[in-house]
């Protein structure tokens, strides 16, 4: 079904410009009235990492005529093992900066506008307005659901994807014709529901084929050819090498979103609450009191940074009761991980098992937070 066009085309065509997107002028339903769609458009992109990289790439190719990408991290080494707009020499500078140089390095024509900040409810409203289309590349909830939410205050459309591990997941909230985020998931998921890439991993090139759909969509919403996600959600899991895709409709009961709300996630429940032990107040421990520090990483995260002192058992062997070869006279116990999400995990279920007299807490920021204030650098991995 071939839907209305997003984008005006535009007047002017360079005849230099022939050559370099023939291939697009060739395509049925595209043609030089639809590259001119694209040379016309505006897209804002949300992100910068491993989705935004092959959004980016792709959309700069195309010849859409201004991007605005919105970031405010800046490049680490472990972002580049799939966020492939970055470079060694990138580490330390604004994520958005990368999007600027292939631009210019592939083709200088299209504009492209960095913003080195967050979304957020102050400036949300204002960029949607701005833009023709609005891909979503982040990798948190708040974010999606902000993004979401602004996109049915402004009638803008917008791409969404999201990646974990081994599979990925796209749709197209357009809410000129179709339902939106919260007709799919109504409401924000607990804070500890999914892990984070960072804590789950995801598998690099995973990145390319779900940052390709999302690029694919929003080509076709400029163009107007084929048939998009509106209403579906198509999943891919790269270990079956199978694709899905899902239909769902507007919730007829759900009030339509009119203004900005609140996007923090909610904290998970839990049995009973897990005490946080912040890296100040484990440097006092450490010096009044006995303390045992249990690494609740894989071996290899150790191999990169470790607190001193600290002995080892994965959360895997936690779960598998090896928590039981913890010394139970140890009267304080501190689980650490990498940011502090697997050694909550690893106080609950310590919990049931240890004796009641040994004080059990999870260490907030993990190692990585440990090492930024202790040894005065941040690592990366």
């Amino acid at each position: 079904m071939t839907r209305p066009a997003l984008c005006e085309p535009a007047t002017d065509f360079e005849a230099g410009a022939l050559a370099r997107y023939s291939r697009h002028l060739t395509l049925p339903g595209v043609g030089e009235e639809g590259q001119r769609r694209i040379l016309n458009a505006k897209v804002l992109i949300i992100g910068a990492g491993g989705l935004g990289s092959p959004i980016a790439s792709y959309l700069i190719a195309a010849g859409i005529g201004h991007i605005g990408v919105l970031d405010d991290d800046s490049v680490e080494i472990s972002n580049l093992q799939r966020q492939i707009i970055h470079r060694e020499t990138d580490i330390g500078n604004p994520k958005v900066h990368s999007v600027a140089r292939i631009a210019l390095e592939h083709n200088s024509d299209v504009k492209v506008e960095a913003i080195d900040q967050k979304l957020s409810k102050d400036n949300a409203i204002e960029l949607f307005t701005d833009y023709d289309l609005v891909i979503d590349g982040s990798d948190n909830f708040a974010t999606r659901y902000l993004a979401s939410d602004a996109a049915e205050i402004t009638g803008t459309p917008l791409i969404w994807g999201t990646l974990y591990q081994f599979s990925g997941q796209v749709s197209v909230f357009d809410p000129r014709t179709g339902p939106m985020l919260r007709d799919l998931f109504p409401e924000i998921p607990d804070a500890d529901s999914v892990p984070s890439c960072a804590e789950g991993g995801v598998f690099g090139a995973l990145c390319g084929v779900v940052g390709s759909v999302m690029s694919t969509e929003a080509l076709k919403l400029i163009t107007g050819v084929g048939e998009t996600l509106s209403g579906k959600l198509w999943l891919y899991d790269a270990l079956s090498a199978s694709v899905r895709t899902l239909g769902f409709s507007p919730d007829p009961q759900r009030t339509k979103v009119t203004e900005l709300g609140e996007y923090q996630p909610v904290a998970c429940t839990v049995e009973k609450p897990v005490a946080q032990l912040e890296v100040t107040a484990l440097q006092s421990m450490l010096q009044e009191q006995e303390v045992l520090l249990v690494d609740v990483r894989e071996g290899w995260e150790r191999d990169i940074v470790a607190i001193p002192g600290s002995i080892h058992l994965p959360l895997a062997k936690v779960r598998d009761e090896a928590v039981h070869t913890i010394p139970a006279e140890a009267p304080t116990i501190v689980m650490v991980c990498k940011t502090g999400v697997r050694s909550q995990q690893a106080v609950e279920i310590a919990a049931k098992v240890l004796p009641e007299s040994c004080r059990l807490y999870s260490l907030a920021g993990g190692t990585l937070a440990w090492h930024l204030q202790v040894e005065g650098e941040k690592i990366s991995y």
